[in-house]
């Protein structure tokens, strides 16, 4: 498919406030879990930067190893919507100017993907946006490791989506991942992956 589809494919804006998700996508699903219903999760949003290249791509980074959650992981630039954001894409292209230094006049912010309730208590919400070809990029170290790109068309494969598992809190969790040469990409970004994988593949639009 065309990047000039993508409109099309996505939420026009965002799905709401957390009240409003009774039951938001998140690795829970995949193990049947309840979602505790007195459970607040915190906003945050996460920025999907497509890069406009002859064959797209899509910009991931790795997170610094001396961060207390998730260090070490592929995630996508994001992260804690404050109060002084004026909502999910402000906050997602606040977050991503701090961390990997991509300057918002790059991106054309295209739509969203259903939000993702992640583990550690923050209902995400991801703003893909296409990315102009001529940026530079300036990593914070406190916070980034490393930044790359990795072919759309390989990480819309269903034929890279896999179905891993672990023991956590004393029971085995399922998640999904898509390894790409020496990165794992796995959890909250595997899984927004895969939402996006099934709003662009045809005849499996979310709703």
């Amino acid at each position: 498919m065309s990047l000039a589809d993508l409109p099309g494919r996505l939420r026009p804006e965002p799905a709401g406030p957390p009240a409003a998700r009774s039951n938001p996508r998140g690795d829970h699903q995949l193990d049947g879990l309840a979602l505790d219903p007195s459970r607040r999760p915190k906003p945050a949003a996460v920025l999907v930067p497509i890069v406009r290249r002859e064959s797209p791509t899509v910009l991931l980074t790795r997170r610094a190893s001396g961060l207390n959650r998730h260090s070490g992981q592929i995630a996508f630039p994001g992260g804690r919507v404050d109060e002084a954001d004026a909502g999910p894409l402000a906050a997602a292209l606040r977050e991503t100017e701090e961390e990997i230094g991509l300057d918002r006049s790059f991106v054309r912010p295209v739509g969203y993907l259903d939000p993702y309730l992640s583990g550690s208590g923050y209902l995400i919400q991801p703003v893909v946006g296409v990315v102009e070809p001529g940026f530079a990029l300036a990593l914070n170290p406190v916070e980034v490791a490393g930044a790359f790109e990795a072919p759309l068309a390989f990480l819309l494969d269903e034929g890279n989506h896999e179905l891993h598992a672990c023991e956590w809190s004393g029971r085995l969790r399922q998640y999904y991942a898509i390894p790409f040469g020496d990165h794992y990409i796995w959890g909250v970004t595997a899984g927004i992956l895969r939402n996006l994988f099934e709003r662009l593949a045809p005849g499996r639009r979310s709703p």
